[in-house]
């Protein structure tokens, strides 16, 4: 590593090679990041772990990446003249599809793009996705098969794959191994010719991309730029094009894999810098930053916002957590742009927020860092898709929670449907068909990868993807087949709105929107759910699933009955008859004016437990 590198002022925009790593979820593109640490020599032997990049304990658990990671990497190539030097820039993808948005992000701070596929497993649906990702962004693509050391690999069969869809030669698809390290110099070698060097201005005014964000408690919010135009150096005030606000620059540097502070960025670098201000709100990203004094007029492009797909109630168990959990969410949002959310209320859980997600996973994730990052206790609604519903008075309603259910006659409801691209084995053909035509989905098109491997297209409602598809598709194909879907507009449905009445009351909370034919074997799932659950009262307690006015499922609690005659020995029958009657009008004006009171567990039970059984494992 040459001596300077960490304090280089500026580096010549034609050493710069920006490129990042994308596939499917579990080809091993943080391994292969993390031998391209060890053979550039920014972590040393004894420092070195598995998964380095992944900051997250969550992250390492699940094996999977949830956040891109930005890297700076030296190396030298052996010329006939010499060597020359070069600085990589290497960032890290998520791999799943509910995290596609951080790979876009990543793509635009980018020149090129490894495209990295298992040798053993070959092209999956979300390799295909963020091929395509990258090829709207106009990168330079690096086919790479990795994991031939695997016993199963087979490269030969999946370059031919990768040559097909990518349309250059089999031999030019690199093969590397991610854990032994074979091939992965060739590789950074490849990057370096064929990824162009960033183009820009030295002399502009200075514009950088903020391509993420985070929160650190003792630094205030940490900022992740592309230099694109200029240069940022340290004590100069800087200009968020899109709010207006200003900031004086307190530190400006590299990560290596480290944060290191540096006399400054320019054209082509990617770096982070440190204004001091605790305000989240501050830092968006997409926005641009320039300088306050004569800086750029026109911004840079930015990003398209991220429109959340599922949306769920996050609810503290303490009512007072509730100002500590809007502190959570904002914090949290920085780090995490696809997270939108808004305050709402519920009859039965209190204060609390209508969060959207871009998937179930990306919920799971979300609650989990709530829980461990910010140490609240939390209970979350069943996720449901956002309908959009005209009445017969020629109204219209956005419903994202089916509390916000209109009253009145409906005449039509839309609901949103995506693009599903299922990848896997021939022999499951007939399966995978039956199981989307179950949940309503429409067959678009089909087509052969190779001789063994088949693309099915299907449009389905999302409302049938965000439960347990794809653990139903992973169990009808043997775990070979992979899923990813895009959104694709909305269609009319035949929709209700399922109420839970308990004791004639409805609890919100329970509430849900089901296609009619599914709605009765909702309403007698949660019925029989809240009679294990529900504890026994001194009355008896029915439990009801109700559409309208018109009941479709019930389950009673049995009231607990106190022995009344335990002192009534001996004597005449007609003494026991009154103590009983006595007893059955007490319970009769008790069940008129009692309240059933749901336990807070009972809530948790409840609605966790549909997710529990639903989430998904992994893609």
């Amino acid at each position: 590593m040459p001596a300077s590198f960490a304090d280089t002022t500026f580096t010549d925009p034609a050493r710069i090679r920006n490129f990042c790593i994308i596939a499917h979820i579990d080809h091993g593109k943080s391994t292969l990041a993390d031998r391209m640490l060890q053979l550039t020599g920014v972590v040393e032997e004894r420092q070195m772990r598995a998964q380095y990049l992944d900051r997250m304990d969550i992250e390492r658990e699940r094996g999977i990446t949830i956040k891109a990671q930005n890297v700076r990497l030296p190396w030298t190539i052996e010329t006939p003249g010499g060597s020359e030097d070069y600085v990589l820039h290497l960032i890290d993808t998520p791999g799943h599809v509910d995290f596609t948005y951080e790979v876009s992000r990543a793509l635009e701070a980018c020149e090129g793009a490894v495209l990295l596929v298992d040798a053993a497993q070959g092209i999956e649906a979300q390799t295909l996705a963020n091929l395509y990702l990258a090829l709207d962004k106009d990168l330079t693509i690096i086919p790479v098969l990795n994991k031939i050391d695997l016993p199963a690999a087979d490269p030969d069969r999946y370059a031919a794959e990768i040559a097909h869809i990518i349309g250059c030669e089999p031999d030019d698809v690199l093969r590397v191994s991610g854990k032994t390290g074979v091939g992965v110099t060739e590789l950074l070698n490849e990057v370096i010719k064929q990824v162009p060097a960033p183009v820009g201005n030295p002399d502009a005014p200075a514009r950088a991309m903020i391509f993420d964000s985070v929160y650190d408690t003792y630094r205030g919010v940490v900022t992740y730029v592309r230099v694109v135009d200029g240069k940022i150096i340290p004590r100069e005030k800087i200009k968020m094009m899109s709010t207006g606000a200003t900031h004086e620059l307190l530190e400006v540097g590299i990560v290596s894999p480290e944060p290191k502070a540096t006399k400054g960025l320019g054209v082509g670098e990617v770096g982070y810098l440190i204004t001091g201000v605790k305000d989240v709100r501050q830092s968006k990203v997409g926005d641009t930053v320039t300088v306050a004094r004569n800086g750029a007029i026109e911004p840079l492009t930015g990003y398209r916002e991220p429109r959340p797909m599922v949306y769920s109630g996050l609810y503290p168990v303490d009512g007072s957590d509730y100002p500590d959990l809007r502190d959570a969410l904002d914090k949290l949002q920085l780090n995490d742009a696809a997270l939108t959310y808004e305050p709402e209320t519920s009859v039965a859980l209190g204060f609390g927020f209508r969060c959207g997600f871009l998937g179930l996973l990306h919920m799971e994730i979300t609650r989990e860092r709530l829980q461990r990052e910010f140490d609240l206790d939390l209970i979350s609604t069943a996720p449901n898709v956002v309908y959009r519903v005209e009445m017969e008075d020629d109204t219209e309603h956005v419903v994202t929670n089916p509390s916000y259910w209109p009253e009145g006659k409906v005449r039509n409801v839309f609901e949103p449907v995506v693009k599903c691209t299922v990848i896997s084995p021939s022999e499951f053909i007939g399966s995978i068909m039956e199981l989307c035509q179950q949940r309503r989905g429409e067959l678009g098109g089909m087509d052969y990868l190779s001789e063994t491997r088949v693309e099915l297209r299907y449009t389905m409602p999302m409302a049938e993807i965000i439960f347990d598809f794809f653990d139903s598709l992973k169990s009808r194909t043997r775990g070979y087949a992979s899923l990813d879907y895009e959104e694709a507009g909305e269609q009319q449905a035949a929709l209700v709105k399922v109420d839970i009445l308990l004791q004639g009351e409805a609890v919100d909370a329970f509430s849900a929107i089901v296609h009619r034919d599914a709605a009765q074997a909702y309403g007698h799932k949660m019925t029989t759910k809240l009679r294990e659950l529900i504890p026994r009262q001194q009355f008896e307690v029915p439990i009801q699933a109700a559409i309208g006015s018109k009941i479709i499922a019930r389950e009673n609690i049995r009231a607990i009955r106190k022995d009344v005659l335990a002192k009534c020995y001996g004597g005449d029958i007609s003494r026991k008859r009154k103590l009983l009657e006595k007893q059955k009008e007490g319970k009769k004006r008790m069940k008129t004016i009692g309240r059933v009171e749901v336990p807070q567990e009972a809530f948790v039970a409840a609605l966790s437990s549909d997710a529990a059984s639903d989430k998904p494992k992994g893609k």
